[in-house]
Protein backbone atom coordinates (compact mmCIF):
# COMPACT_ATOMS: atom_id res chain seq x y z
CA UNK A 1 0.00 0.00 0.00
CA UNK A 2 1.40 3.39 -1.02
CA UNK A 3 1.88 5.78 1.92
CA UNK A 4 0.61 9.25 1.03
CA UNK A 5 1.92 11.03 4.15
CA UNK A 6 5.73 10.91 4.53
CA UNK A 7 7.26 9.65 7.76
CA UNK A 8 9.90 12.33 8.17
CA UNK A 9 9.41 15.91 9.38
CA UNK A 10 11.17 17.16 6.26
CA UNK A 11 8.81 15.23 4.00
CA UNK A 12 5.68 16.38 5.84
CA UNK A 13 6.77 20.02 5.96
CA UNK A 14 7.65 19.98 2.26
CA UNK A 15 4.31 18.30 1.51
CA UNK A 16 2.42 21.05 3.39
CA UNK A 17 4.37 23.74 1.53
CA UNK A 18 3.80 22.02 -1.81
CA UNK A 19 0.06 21.61 -1.22
CA UNK A 20 -0.20 25.23 -0.07
CA UNK A 21 1.71 26.52 -3.11
CA UNK A 22 -0.36 24.37 -5.47
CA UNK A 23 -3.70 25.50 -4.01
CA UNK A 24 -2.59 29.14 -3.99
CA UNK A 25 -1.47 28.99 -7.61
CA UNK A 26 -4.59 27.11 -8.74
CA UNK A 27 -6.87 29.68 -7.12
CA UNK A 28 -4.80 32.51 -8.54
CA UNK A 29 -4.79 30.91 -12.00
CA UNK A 30 -8.53 30.44 -11.90
CA UNK A 31 -9.10 34.09 -10.97
CA UNK A 32 -6.59 35.29 -13.56
CA UNK A 33 -7.96 33.04 -16.30
CA UNK A 34 -11.56 34.15 -15.65
CA UNK A 35 -10.57 37.80 -15.60
CA UNK A 36 -8.41 37.30 -18.71
CA UNK A 37 -11.26 35.79 -20.71
CA UNK A 38 -13.75 38.39 -19.50
CA UNK A 39 -11.45 41.27 -20.33
CA UNK A 40 -10.59 39.85 -23.76
CA UNK A 41 -14.26 39.16 -24.56
CA UNK A 42 -15.27 42.67 -23.47
CA UNK A 43 -12.54 44.29 -25.59
CA UNK A 44 -13.39 42.15 -28.61
CA UNK A 45 -17.12 42.78 -28.22
CA UNK A 46 -16.59 46.53 -27.92
CA UNK A 47 -14.37 46.56 -31.01
CA UNK A 48 -16.94 44.59 -33.08
CA UNK A 49 -19.85 46.71 -31.81
CA UNK A 50 -18.10 49.95 -32.71
CA UNK A 51 -17.34 48.65 -36.19
CA UNK A 52 -20.96 47.53 -36.64
CA UNK A 53 -22.14 51.01 -35.65
CA UNK A 54 -19.74 52.68 -38.11
CA UNK A 55 -20.73 50.39 -41.01
CA UNK A 56 -24.42 50.78 -40.22
CA UNK A 57 -24.25 54.56 -40.36
CA UNK A 58 -22.26 54.32 -43.63
CA UNK A 59 -24.82 52.02 -45.31
CA UNK A 60 -27.81 54.00 -43.99
CA UNK A 61 -26.52 57.07 -45.80
CA UNK A 62 -25.99 55.18 -49.10
CA UNK A 63 -28.71 54.60 -51.66
CA UNK A 64 -30.59 51.25 -51.67
CA UNK A 65 -28.94 50.17 -54.95
CA UNK A 66 -25.42 50.58 -53.53
CA UNK A 67 -25.97 49.00 -50.12
CA UNK A 68 -25.23 45.36 -51.04
CA UNK A 69 -22.01 46.25 -52.83
CA UNK A 70 -20.99 48.63 -50.07
CA UNK A 71 -21.64 45.89 -47.49
CA UNK A 72 -19.33 43.46 -49.35
CA UNK A 73 -16.61 46.07 -49.40
CA UNK A 74 -16.58 46.05 -45.58
CA UNK A 75 -15.78 42.37 -45.34
CA UNK A 76 -12.69 41.22 -43.55
CA UNK A 77 -11.17 37.92 -42.48
CA UNK A 78 -13.10 38.14 -39.19
CA UNK A 79 -16.03 40.36 -40.24
CA UNK A 80 -18.94 39.55 -42.53
CA UNK A 81 -21.56 42.08 -43.71
CA UNK A 82 -24.55 41.32 -45.92
CA UNK A 83 -27.87 42.88 -46.95
CA UNK A 84 -30.71 40.35 -47.15
CA UNK A 85 -34.51 40.44 -47.33
CA UNK A 86 -34.75 38.63 -43.97
CA UNK A 87 -32.65 38.83 -40.84
CA UNK A 88 -29.95 36.22 -40.32
CA UNK A 89 -29.73 36.76 -36.58
CA UNK A 90 -32.36 34.89 -34.62
CA UNK A 91 -32.37 37.13 -31.59
CA UNK A 92 -32.09 35.72 -28.07
CA UNK A 93 -32.65 36.85 -24.48
CA UNK A 94 -28.92 37.51 -24.41
CA UNK A 95 -26.19 37.67 -21.86
CA UNK A 96 -23.72 40.30 -20.74
CA UNK A 97 -22.04 40.26 -24.18
CA UNK A 98 -25.23 40.98 -26.11
CA UNK A 99 -26.25 43.64 -23.56
CA UNK A 100 -22.83 45.29 -23.96
CA UNK A 101 -23.14 45.30 -27.78
CA UNK A 102 -26.66 46.76 -27.59
CA UNK A 103 -25.44 49.46 -25.18
CA UNK A 104 -22.65 50.50 -27.58
CA UNK A 105 -25.02 50.50 -30.55
CA UNK A 106 -27.37 52.71 -28.55
CA UNK A 107 -24.57 55.20 -27.96
CA UNK A 108 -23.73 55.38 -31.67
CA UNK A 109 -27.11 54.80 -33.39
CA UNK A 110 -29.61 55.92 -30.81
CA UNK A 111 -31.91 53.99 -28.56
CA UNK A 112 -34.72 53.62 -31.11
CA UNK A 113 -32.59 51.87 -33.74
CA UNK A 114 -30.63 49.85 -31.18
CA UNK A 115 -33.83 48.45 -29.68
CA UNK A 116 -34.82 47.04 -33.09
CA UNK A 117 -31.54 45.15 -33.48
CA UNK A 118 -31.57 41.35 -33.25
CA UNK A 119 -28.43 40.21 -31.44
CA UNK A 120 -27.35 36.60 -30.98
CA UNK A 121 -24.22 35.26 -29.34
CA UNK A 122 -23.47 31.63 -30.16
CA UNK A 123 -21.27 29.86 -27.65
CA UNK A 124 -21.11 26.76 -29.86
CA UNK A 125 -21.85 26.94 -33.54
CA UNK A 126 -23.85 24.14 -35.22
CA UNK A 127 -21.77 21.20 -36.38
CA UNK A 128 -21.62 22.21 -40.07
CA UNK A 129 -21.81 25.95 -39.49
CA UNK A 130 -18.11 26.85 -39.80
CA UNK A 131 -17.68 24.86 -42.99
CA UNK A 132 -20.99 25.58 -44.76
CA UNK A 133 -22.35 28.82 -43.41
CA UNK A 134 -19.02 30.58 -43.79
CA UNK A 135 -17.92 28.79 -46.96
CA UNK A 136 -19.52 31.48 -49.12
CA UNK A 137 -17.96 34.27 -47.11
CA UNK A 138 -14.50 32.68 -47.36
CA UNK A 139 -14.89 32.03 -51.09
CA UNK A 140 -15.97 35.63 -51.73
CA UNK A 141 -13.04 36.82 -49.62
CA UNK A 142 -10.72 34.76 -51.83
CA UNK A 143 -12.37 36.29 -54.93
CA UNK A 144 -11.80 39.83 -53.64
CA UNK A 145 -8.23 38.94 -52.55
CA UNK A 146 -7.00 36.15 -54.86
CA UNK A 147 -3.70 35.98 -53.01
CA UNK A 148 -5.42 34.56 -49.94
CA UNK A 149 -6.56 31.34 -51.64
CA UNK A 150 -4.51 28.44 -50.29
CA UNK A 151 -2.32 30.71 -48.19
CA UNK A 152 -1.63 30.64 -44.48
CA UNK A 153 -3.94 33.65 -44.11
CA UNK A 154 -6.83 31.51 -45.37
CA UNK A 155 -5.98 28.85 -42.80
CA UNK A 156 -5.87 31.45 -40.03
CA UNK A 157 -9.25 32.80 -41.13
CA UNK A 158 -10.78 29.32 -41.06
CA UNK A 159 -9.30 28.75 -37.58
CA UNK A 160 -10.80 32.04 -36.40
CA UNK A 161 -14.31 31.11 -37.55
CA UNK A 162 -13.97 27.55 -36.22
CA UNK A 163 -13.65 28.79 -32.65
CA UNK A 164 -17.43 28.32 -32.24
CA UNK A 165 -18.08 31.73 -30.60
CA UNK A 166 -19.82 33.98 -33.11
CA UNK A 167 -21.68 37.26 -32.65
CA UNK A 168 -24.59 37.86 -35.07
CA UNK A 169 -26.37 41.22 -35.36
CA UNK A 170 -29.23 42.14 -37.71
CA UNK A 171 -30.44 45.75 -38.10
CA UNK A 172 -33.53 46.79 -40.15
CA UNK A 173 -32.97 49.21 -43.03
CA UNK A 174 -35.45 51.84 -44.16
CA UNK A 175 -36.09 49.93 -47.45
CA UNK A 176 -37.38 46.84 -45.56
CA UNK A 177 -34.23 44.79 -45.90
CA UNK A 178 -31.86 43.72 -43.09
CA UNK A 179 -28.25 44.57 -42.57
CA UNK A 180 -26.54 41.48 -41.13
CA UNK A 181 -23.22 41.25 -39.32
CA UNK A 182 -21.27 38.16 -38.26
CA UNK A 183 -17.96 38.22 -36.41
CA UNK A 184 -16.16 35.51 -34.45
CA UNK A 185 -14.98 36.34 -30.98
CA UNK A 186 -11.26 36.40 -30.34
CA UNK A 187 -9.95 32.91 -29.56
CA UNK A 188 -7.39 33.16 -26.79
CA UNK A 189 -4.48 30.78 -26.55
CA UNK A 190 -4.67 28.21 -23.76
CA UNK A 191 -3.23 29.53 -20.51
CA UNK A 192 -0.52 26.84 -20.44
CA UNK A 193 0.74 28.17 -23.76
CA UNK A 194 1.32 31.65 -22.34
CA UNK A 195 4.53 33.02 -20.87
CA UNK A 196 2.90 33.54 -17.49
CA UNK A 197 2.30 29.81 -17.11
CA UNK A 198 5.98 29.00 -17.59
CA UNK A 199 6.85 31.85 -15.22
CA UNK A 200 4.59 30.32 -12.57
CA UNK A 201 6.12 26.88 -13.10
CA UNK A 202 9.62 28.32 -12.78
CA UNK A 203 8.64 30.31 -9.69
CA UNK A 204 7.00 27.26 -8.07
CA UNK A 205 10.04 25.10 -8.76
CA UNK A 206 12.34 27.77 -7.33
CA UNK A 207 10.24 28.24 -4.19
CA UNK A 208 9.94 24.46 -3.78
CA UNK A 209 13.70 23.93 -4.08
CA UNK A 210 14.39 26.74 -1.62
CA UNK A 211 11.77 25.36 0.79
CA UNK A 212 13.33 21.89 0.70
CA UNK A 213 16.76 23.38 1.41
CA UNK A 214 15.42 25.58 4.22
CA UNK A 215 13.43 22.77 5.85
CA UNK A 216 16.39 20.39 5.69
CA UNK A 217 18.62 23.02 7.23
CA UNK A 218 16.08 23.76 9.96
CA UNK A 219 15.58 20.09 10.86
CA UNK A 220 19.27 19.18 10.70
CA UNK A 221 19.65 19.65 14.51
CA UNK A 222 17.01 16.94 15.06
CA UNK A 223 19.10 14.46 13.08
CA UNK A 224 22.15 15.58 15.06
CA UNK A 225 20.32 14.93 18.34
CA UNK A 226 19.18 11.50 17.14
CA UNK A 227 22.74 10.51 16.21
CA UNK A 228 24.09 11.90 19.47
CA UNK A 229 21.52 9.97 21.53
CA UNK A 230 22.29 6.75 19.65
CA UNK A 231 26.02 7.30 20.06
CA UNK A 232 25.64 8.03 23.78
CA UNK A 233 23.62 4.84 24.18
CA UNK A 234 26.58 2.86 22.80
CA UNK A 235 29.39 4.90 24.33
CA UNK A 236 28.94 6.68 27.65
CA UNK A 237 32.23 8.51 27.02
CA UNK A 238 31.02 10.03 23.75
CA UNK A 239 32.19 13.65 23.23
CA UNK A 240 29.68 16.47 23.84
CA UNK A 241 27.77 18.10 21.01
CA UNK A 242 29.07 21.37 19.50
CA UNK A 243 26.98 24.36 20.55
CA UNK A 244 26.39 25.88 17.11
CA UNK A 245 23.22 27.14 15.44
CA UNK A 246 20.25 29.28 16.51
CA UNK A 247 19.52 30.14 20.14
CA UNK A 248 16.94 27.37 20.61
CA UNK A 249 19.35 24.78 19.21
CA UNK A 250 22.18 26.01 21.45
CA UNK A 251 19.92 25.73 24.51
CA UNK A 252 18.88 22.20 23.56
CA UNK A 253 22.50 21.21 22.93
CA UNK A 254 23.54 22.64 26.29
CA UNK A 255 20.78 20.71 28.06
CA UNK A 256 21.72 17.49 26.25
CA UNK A 257 25.40 17.89 27.16
CA UNK A 258 24.52 18.49 30.82
CA UNK A 259 22.31 15.40 30.84
CA UNK A 260 25.08 13.34 29.23
CA UNK A 261 27.58 14.57 31.81
CA UNK A 262 25.26 13.75 34.73
CA UNK A 263 24.50 10.26 33.41
CA UNK A 264 28.18 9.58 32.86
CA UNK A 265 28.97 10.69 36.41
CA UNK A 266 26.14 8.53 37.75
CA UNK A 267 27.39 5.42 35.93
CA UNK A 268 30.98 6.03 37.02
CA UNK A 269 29.99 6.64 40.64
CA UNK A 270 27.85 3.51 40.75
CA UNK A 271 30.59 1.38 39.21
CA UNK A 272 33.21 2.73 41.59
CA UNK A 273 30.91 2.19 44.55
CA UNK A 274 30.26 -1.45 43.59
CA UNK A 275 33.97 -2.03 43.07
CA UNK A 276 34.82 -0.44 46.43
CA UNK A 277 32.21 -2.49 48.30
CA UNK A 278 33.37 -5.70 46.62
CA UNK A 279 36.99 -4.93 47.42
CA UNK A 280 36.23 -4.10 51.06
CA UNK A 281 34.30 -7.35 51.50
CA UNK A 282 37.42 -9.40 50.85
CA UNK A 283 38.93 -8.48 54.24
CA UNK A 284 36.04 -9.82 56.39
CA UNK A 285 35.79 -12.91 54.18
CA UNK A 286 39.46 -13.64 54.80
CA UNK A 287 38.93 -13.26 58.59
CA UNK A 288 35.91 -15.58 58.43
CA UNK A 289 38.00 -18.20 56.63
CA UNK A 290 40.64 -18.03 59.37
CA UNK A 291 38.02 -18.46 62.07
CA UNK A 292 36.39 -21.32 60.18
CA UNK A 293 39.68 -23.24 60.32
CA UNK A 294 39.39 -23.42 64.14
CA UNK A 295 35.96 -25.00 64.07
CA UNK A 296 35.91 -28.47 65.64
CA UNK A 297 32.99 -29.79 63.56
CA UNK A 298 34.55 -30.89 60.26
CA UNK A 299 31.23 -30.96 58.38
CA UNK A 300 30.21 -27.45 59.43
CA UNK A 301 33.71 -26.17 58.74
CA UNK A 302 33.60 -27.55 55.16
CA UNK A 303 30.19 -26.02 54.51
CA UNK A 304 31.26 -22.62 55.81
CA UNK A 305 34.46 -22.64 53.79
CA UNK A 306 32.50 -23.61 50.70
CA UNK A 307 30.09 -20.69 51.23
CA UNK A 308 32.97 -18.31 51.77
CA UNK A 309 34.69 -19.53 48.60
CA UNK A 310 31.47 -18.96 46.70
CA UNK A 311 31.22 -15.41 48.08
CA UNK A 312 34.83 -14.77 47.08
CA UNK A 313 34.12 -15.96 43.53
CA UNK A 314 31.11 -13.65 43.32
CA UNK A 315 33.19 -10.71 44.53
CA UNK A 316 35.91 -11.51 42.00
CA UNK A 317 33.32 -11.60 39.23
CA UNK A 318 31.91 -8.26 40.35
CA UNK A 319 35.38 -6.70 40.45
CA UNK A 320 36.13 -8.07 36.98
CA UNK A 321 32.83 -6.65 35.72
CA UNK A 322 33.66 -3.27 37.27
CA UNK A 323 37.09 -3.23 35.66
CA UNK A 324 35.56 -4.07 32.27
CA UNK A 325 32.91 -1.37 32.69
CA UNK A 326 35.53 1.26 33.48
CA UNK A 327 37.96 0.11 30.77
CA UNK A 328 38.43 2.56 27.89
CA UNK A 329 39.00 0.20 24.99
CA UNK A 330 38.79 2.18 21.74
CA UNK A 331 36.85 0.98 18.71
CA UNK A 332 38.97 -0.18 15.82
CA UNK A 333 38.70 -2.19 12.63
CA UNK A 334 39.47 -5.88 13.17
CA UNK A 335 38.81 -9.23 11.52
CA UNK A 336 35.71 -10.63 13.21
CA UNK A 337 35.98 -13.93 11.35
CA UNK A 338 39.55 -14.42 12.60
CA UNK A 339 38.43 -13.65 16.17
CA UNK A 340 35.67 -16.30 16.05
CA UNK A 341 37.98 -18.86 14.44
CA UNK A 342 40.55 -18.26 17.18
CA UNK A 343 37.93 -18.84 19.91
CA UNK A 344 36.70 -22.02 18.22
CA UNK A 345 40.26 -23.33 17.64
CA UNK A 346 41.20 -22.74 21.29
CA UNK A 347 38.11 -24.65 22.45
CA UNK A 348 38.81 -27.49 19.97
CA UNK A 349 42.41 -27.73 21.17
CA UNK A 350 41.03 -28.16 24.69
CA UNK A 351 39.12 -31.24 23.52
CA UNK A 352 35.71 -29.60 23.12
CA UNK A 353 33.28 -30.12 20.24
CA UNK A 354 33.30 -26.64 18.67
CA UNK A 355 33.01 -25.84 14.93
CA UNK A 356 33.04 -22.62 12.91
CA UNK A 357 31.04 -21.93 9.74
CA UNK A 358 31.50 -18.61 7.99
CA UNK A 359 33.71 -16.48 5.76
CA UNK A 360 37.47 -16.58 6.10
CA UNK A 361 37.62 -12.81 6.59
CA UNK A 362 35.06 -10.19 7.64
CA UNK A 363 36.16 -6.77 8.85
CA UNK A 364 34.17 -5.05 11.57
CA UNK A 365 34.54 -1.88 13.63
CA UNK A 366 34.21 -2.33 17.39
CA UNK A 367 35.96 -3.29 20.63
CA UNK A 368 37.70 -6.54 19.80
CA UNK A 369 38.57 -7.57 23.38
CA UNK A 370 35.04 -6.95 24.68
CA UNK A 371 33.44 -8.81 21.78
CA UNK A 372 35.90 -11.66 22.29
CA UNK A 373 34.58 -11.97 25.82
CA UNK A 374 30.98 -12.06 24.52
CA UNK A 375 31.56 -14.86 22.02
CA UNK A 376 33.88 -16.75 24.37
CA UNK A 377 31.19 -16.74 27.05
CA UNK A 378 28.53 -17.96 24.61
CA UNK A 379 30.75 -20.76 23.31
CA UNK A 380 31.69 -21.80 26.85
CA UNK A 381 28.03 -21.92 27.91
CA UNK A 382 27.07 -23.91 24.79
CA UNK A 383 29.77 -26.53 25.46
CA UNK A 384 29.12 -26.64 29.21
CA UNK A 385 25.33 -26.98 29.06
CA UNK A 386 24.76 -28.29 25.54
CA UNK A 387 27.71 -30.58 24.93
CA UNK A 388 28.83 -28.85 21.75
CA UNK A 389 28.90 -25.47 20.01
CA UNK A 390 28.38 -24.58 16.37
CA UNK A 391 29.40 -21.01 15.57
CA UNK A 392 28.28 -19.38 12.31
CA UNK A 393 28.95 -15.89 10.95
CA UNK A 394 27.27 -14.03 8.12
CA UNK A 395 26.99 -10.44 6.90
CA UNK A 396 23.52 -8.87 6.78
CA UNK A 397 22.27 -5.78 5.03
CA UNK A 398 22.91 -3.51 8.02
CA UNK A 399 25.57 -5.39 10.01
CA UNK A 400 26.69 -8.88 11.01
CA UNK A 401 25.01 -11.84 12.67
CA UNK A 402 26.75 -14.46 14.85
CA UNK A 403 24.85 -17.63 15.80
CA UNK A 404 25.94 -20.05 18.51
CA UNK A 405 24.00 -23.35 18.61
CA UNK A 406 24.29 -26.18 21.11
CA UNK A 407 22.76 -29.64 21.54
CA UNK A 408 21.42 -29.31 25.06
CA UNK A 409 17.90 -29.33 26.50
CA UNK A 410 17.34 -25.58 25.89
CA UNK A 411 15.72 -23.08 28.25
CA UNK A 412 12.04 -22.83 29.25
CA UNK A 413 10.30 -19.98 27.45
CA UNK A 414 9.39 -18.20 30.67
CA UNK A 415 13.10 -17.90 31.56
CA UNK A 416 14.34 -16.54 28.21
CA UNK A 417 14.52 -12.96 29.48
CA UNK A 418 15.37 -13.57 33.13
CA UNK A 419 18.62 -15.40 32.31
CA UNK A 420 20.12 -12.03 31.32
CA UNK A 421 19.60 -10.61 34.80
CA UNK A 422 22.75 -10.39 36.97
CA UNK A 423 23.33 -13.41 39.27
CA UNK A 424 20.37 -15.17 37.69
CA UNK A 425 20.86 -18.93 37.20
CA UNK A 426 18.56 -21.80 36.30
CA UNK A 427 19.04 -24.26 39.14
CA UNK A 428 17.31 -27.14 37.36
CA UNK A 429 19.86 -27.32 34.55
CA UNK A 430 22.82 -25.21 35.64
CA UNK A 431 24.02 -25.84 39.19
CA UNK A 432 26.61 -23.67 40.90
CA UNK A 433 29.17 -26.44 40.76
CA UNK A 434 29.31 -26.17 36.99
CA UNK A 435 30.50 -22.60 36.65
CA UNK A 436 30.28 -18.91 37.57
CA UNK A 437 27.85 -16.79 39.48
CA UNK A 438 25.48 -15.69 36.71
CA UNK A 439 27.13 -12.54 35.34
CA UNK A 440 28.27 -13.94 32.00
CA UNK A 441 25.12 -13.36 29.94
CA UNK A 442 24.45 -10.02 31.63
CA UNK A 443 27.93 -8.77 30.76
CA UNK A 444 27.65 -10.17 27.23
CA UNK A 445 24.38 -8.37 26.59
CA UNK A 446 25.78 -5.10 27.99
CA UNK A 447 28.74 -5.31 25.61
CA UNK A 448 26.50 -6.14 22.63
CA UNK A 449 24.19 -3.22 23.42
CA UNK A 450 27.18 -0.93 23.80
CA UNK A 451 27.89 -1.76 20.15
CA UNK A 452 24.28 -0.95 19.21
CA UNK A 453 23.42 -4.64 18.91
CA UNK A 454 21.42 -7.23 20.81
CA UNK A 455 21.59 -10.85 22.00
CA UNK A 456 18.51 -13.05 21.78
CA UNK A 457 17.97 -16.66 22.90
CA UNK A 458 15.58 -19.17 21.35
CA UNK A 459 15.01 -22.91 21.46
CA UNK A 460 15.67 -24.80 18.26
CA UNK A 461 12.95 -27.03 16.83
CA UNK A 462 15.29 -30.04 16.69
CA UNK A 463 16.57 -29.44 20.21
CA UNK A 464 19.24 -27.21 21.67
CA UNK A 465 19.58 -23.50 22.33
CA UNK A 466 20.35 -20.80 19.78
CA UNK A 467 22.11 -17.60 20.85
CA UNK A 468 21.81 -14.97 18.13
CA UNK A 469 24.06 -11.87 18.27
CA UNK A 470 23.24 -9.02 15.88
CA UNK A 471 25.71 -6.17 15.55
CA UNK A 472 25.07 -3.16 13.30
CA UNK A 473 27.66 -1.38 11.23
CA UNK A 474 28.56 1.72 13.19
CA UNK A 475 28.14 5.07 11.48
CA UNK A 476 31.54 6.71 11.46
CA UNK A 477 29.99 10.15 11.21
CA UNK A 478 28.09 9.72 14.46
Amino acid sequence: MIRLIPNSIVGRTVLVLLVGLTLTHLIGLYIYSSDRHSTAAEANGRRVAERIAVVTRLIDRAGPERRAELARSQWGPAFKVSVTPASEAEGSPGNWRTRMVRSILENYLGKKKADKALITYKEEAPAASPQRAMAGHMMRMSENWPGMMGSSAMARMAQTWNSGQVLEVSLPLDDGRWLNFSAPFMHLKPFWASRLFFSLILMTATVFAFSVWAVRRSTAPLAMFAKAAERFGMDVDAPPLPGDGPREVRRAVSAFNRMQKRLKSFVEDRTEMIAAISHDLRTPITRLKLRAEFMEDDEQRAKMLNDLDEMEVMISEILAFSRDASAQEPSRIFDLAALLESICDDASDAGRDVTYDGPAKLCFTGRAVALGRVFGNLVENAVKYGGRAKVSLRATGDGVEVRVEDGGPGIPEEHMKTVFQPFRRLETSRSRETGGVGLGLSVARSIARAHGGEITLSNRERGGLLANVRLPVLDKTS
